[in-house]
């Protein structure tokens, strides 16, 4: 029995078919590849602007290719013809971050080249809907088949690389069913897209609120305080307690959940929980609480969210920044605001780190507090709109990832 059906647990859904990747590739040279070498690529080959090469980080998205890119010349990426990619082609990681997989998108650049970590994919458009197989490999059955040979020493890579992708099995369903499953589960990346779109404007505006009040209208003689006289430190156990995959109302917050960006904690990037025993005996100095601040200390140093949901625990590398004597939304828009002073404190040796003692000796200017106060309002405001919002896209994604294996497996059908 193949290894998707014994996944499945099932036979194959009438009207389906069950397919390998290598008989569903674009019959086009060079279908399926692999990036180039690293010594075929030098430093003085990247320019400006030309052709972006595609990164593992280009990867960090849910469905596009996209962040910032490196660019090839127009002659060095005609050099690298097999390493090309056009749009609607996917795009796989085979070392470094595995498993990672992207699409190219329509309307951005004609063409662009993977990276010698990736591995590219131009599919039959007559037998396969890109999307579909976007969110095929996004599943359960496809990321298994993926990382199915993952080598176990070194670099975390997987063996034969092109040869593994050939041999995924993929159930397919017509043509038209899967343009259909592909729609369903697009709709619902665009809303999460637009209200992801919608909480950066408004980070935009609370950031620009802040540096027009407090920094182009700085008062001169502005009283300061130390960090360590407006916050409670809580921290845990100096070790990440026992934990499961199982989600609890619990989840072990890491310091990939702080991903600077957004102001509060990434949620669907947690992947650890523990119970509610563990949750409610491992801290020292309490529980992380709405609108805490929490800072990381060790490795990407300096990583700030605030907490949104009223339970979770943190991972030793994190410390919650509880404000006590200061507004918790003007405290965070400073610590942003010298978020690249604060890594400056790194004393790591063998990783960057940064000593709870030189963090809470940060100087924290104290504006007038009528001025704060008003800061203060618009900016709750501003957070109660990102919050709603932020709900809503956690509502969204559990949605899609619980209808992904059903629409992949064919226990859901989307009719016409």
């Amino acid at each position: 029995m193949s290894e998707i059906l014994e996944l499945i647990g099932k036979g194959i859904p009438k009207g389906w078919e069950l397919k390998k990747i290598e008989e569903i590739k674009a019959t086009e040279k060079y279908s399926i590849s692999m990036g180039p070498f690293g010594s075929n690529i030098k430093a003085e080959n990247f320019v400006l602007s030309g052709v972006p090469i595609v990164k593992g980080t280009n990867l960090n998205f849910y469905k596009y290719v996209g962040g910032e890119f490196t660019f090839l010349t127009e002659e060095k990426a005609d050099e690298l013809k097999s390493s090309n990619c056009k749009p609607l082609d996917l795009v796989f990681t085979h070392r470094g971050t595995i498993g990672q997989v992207g699409l190219i998108p329509n309307g951005k650049y004609e063409r662009y080249v993977v990276s010698q970590s990736g591995m590219k994919l131009s599919l039959n458009l007559k037998i396969a809907n890109p999307h579909f197989l976007l969110y095929f490999f996004k599943s359960h059955f496809g990321q298994y088949q993926l990382l199915l040979n993952e080598a176990q020493v070194g670099v975390p890579s997987i063996s034969s690389p092109l040869q593994s992708l050939k041999a995924i099995e993929v159930l397919l369903p017509p043509l038209p069913e899967q343009e259909r499953i592909a729609e369903v589960l697009s709709s619902l990346d665009d809303k999460i897209d637009l209200l992801n779109r919608n909480n950066k404007t408004l980070e935009q505006l609370a950031e620009s609120l802040f540096r027009q009040w407090f920094i182009e209208e700085a008062e001169e003689d502005c009283k300061k305080s130390t960090l360590g006289e407006l916050v409670k430190v809580i921290d845990n156990r100096g070790k990440t307690p026992s934990f499961s995959e199982n989600k609890t109302d619990y989840p072990i917050i890491e310091v990939n959940a702080l991903n600077g960006k957004n102001r509060y904690i990434d949620y669907s990037l947690i992947k650890k929980y523990v119970d509610e025993d563990t949750y409610n005996n491992w801290f020292r100095a309490g529980h992380p609480k709405i609108n805490d601040i929490l800072f990381s200390t060790v490795g990407s140093i300096g990583e700030m969210s605030m907490m949104l949901n009223p339970t979770g625990t943190i991972a030793q590398n994190i410390v919650a920044l509880r404000a006590e004597k200061i507004s918790p939304y003007y405290l965070y828009q400073y610590l942003m605001f010298i978020q690249d002073e604060i890594k400056e404190f790194d004393i790591g040796s063998v990783q960057p780190s940064i000593k709870v003692t030189h963090l809470t000796k940060i100087e924290i200017p104290i504006p007038e507090s009528n001025k704060v106060n008003l800061f203060d309002n618009q900016t709750k405001d501003i957070c109660n709109k990102i919050s709603v919002n932020y709900n809503q896209i956690q509502q969204l994604e559990t949605l899609r990832d619980t209808l992904l294996p059903k629409l992949m497996s064919g226990v859901v059908r989307v009719e016409e």
